[in-house]
């Protein structure tokens, strides 16, 4: 699948899309299953009439596709706005249903939508630990374990970071949890689709996703709820979702995102294959030909598509000016914080050193992704950090010695 950019003269370019953690482009089969609802089946789903009761059971169809991906029943999927909306929702429920418990447990790599909350919480006099990674990204489940006690409320750790694509051992922590009387919430934004979920299997009681992760369009996302776990609405109004999220559906685009589940669950295999494939290659050429480029986090526990690196002595925000130049679409870390001139909270936490932390470049893949776009990546990437580092005065310095 490729993207067109428009070019000041008004002609266009082809872009290499490796931001795919940020957003993905909507596949063509989703498109082409969402466009009717939003032309002629414009139904209200909870209308009493014929017209309406059809895009009913088209609703229903897509709560069964994304719950068969998930490993879930239907009715243990609640459609939401957005994975912020369904972190908040599983949270702030959490708390609702365990009032004599004011501690809350997460991370410090979390994503904005868990961090933001838990500030916020925070003043309204909950306590919140939040728990450390080592180098490599990873958490210690003995300090996990420890964390827990009989006053938590929920423990919220995400299942792979977006940063770093760092996985964590959410099912053990989620049985900690359950110990000691706690809700377990994992944000699986950037897993679903990625890798097998069998929630059947599984102590987690809540996990949010986003459909724009998985080649559905933004706007829409999911809430899992296990079945026996008591919930609170976060958006009160009608009885849409079964009472447990009010507001008219989002029909078009949760029709999207069961097309979108549907085909995830088909190519599967490919981006535990050849789209980590790709990723290996594009990651092991910068290492090797980007000078002082270095890997951030875990090696093998982290998500099949995702890359992050850093370079010493340079910005990673040039670096993204001139690949974007180039046509070349990446990040430096999480679009949710993009903006900031602060060094990235993920890379903080991990201890990655003054002279990288401000030079991060995050590379996220999807099964449309080609050979020809890592060779063209690999091609260009390092003759600009080398040419950035020039610049600098202890880069070039830096450079003189290794030449």
């Amino acid at each position: 699948m490729s993207a067109l950019r428009a070019t000041s003269g008004g002609s266009s370019d082809q872009v290499v899309y490796f931001d795919n953690n940020a957003t993905t482009p909507v596949a063509p089969q989703v498109l082409e299953e969402m466009l009717p609802y939003l032309s002629q089946l414009y139904g209200n789903p909870s209308s009493m009439h014929l017209f309406g009761g059809q895009v009913a059971d088209r609703v229903e169809e897509a709560r069964s596709r994304l719950a068969a991906l998930l490993g879930a029943q239907p009715e243990e999927v609640v459609f939401t706005s957005c994975g912020t909306e369904s972190d908040n929702a599983a949270i702030r429920s959490a708390l609702d249903r365990n009032p004599g418990r004011r501690h809350i447990v997460t991370t410090r790599v979390e994503h904005p939508a868990v961090l933001s909350l838990c500030r916020r919480l925070e003043e309204e006099r909950f306590r919140v630990t939040y728990l450390p990674v080592d180098a490599e990204g990873l958490l210690d489940l003995n300090q996990v374990d420890e964390a827990i006690t009989d006053e938590t409320a929920v423990v919220s750790v995400m299942w792979a970071n977006n940063e770093t694509g760092v996985l964590f051992p959410v099912e053990e922590i989620a049985l900690m949890a359950r110990e000691r009387g706690a809700f377990f919430h994992t944000d699986a934004v950037q897993v679903i689709g990625k890798l097998p979920c069998d929630l059947a299997q599984s102590h987690i009681d809540l996990l949010a996703l986003s459909g724009h992760k998985l080649h559905a369009p933004k706007g829409v996302g999911a809430l899992y709820i296990r079945r026996g776990t008591p919930f609170t609405p976060f958006v009160i109004g009608g009885h849409q979702e079964h009472g447990l999220r009010g507001g008219t559906e989002n029909v078009a685009s949760i029709i999207a995102l069961g097309k979108a589940a549907e085909l995830a669950a088909a190519n599967m295999a490919e981006e535990q294959t050849r789209v980590k494939a790709l990723r290996d290659r594009l990651e092991e050429g910068i290492i090797r030909d980007a000078p002082g480029a270095a890997r951030n986090g875990s090696g093998e526990q982290r998500l099949p598509n995702t890359s992050s690196t850093s370079f010493e002595y340079i910005e990673g925000e040039a670096i993204l000016l001139h690949l974007s130049d180039l046509g070349v679409c990446a990040s430096s870390g999480s679009a949710c914080t993009s903006g900031s001139l602060e060094p990235s909270h993920v890379l903080r936490a991990m201890g990655v050193p003054y002279t990288r932390v401000h030079g991060s470049l995050r590379l996220s893949l999807s099964r449309y992704n080609t050979d020809e776009e890592v060779d063209y990546v690999l091609a260009h990437l390092p003759p600009i950090v080398r040419k950035l580092r020039e610049l600098s005065p202890v880069g070039r310095e830096e450079l003189a010695g290794h030449a």
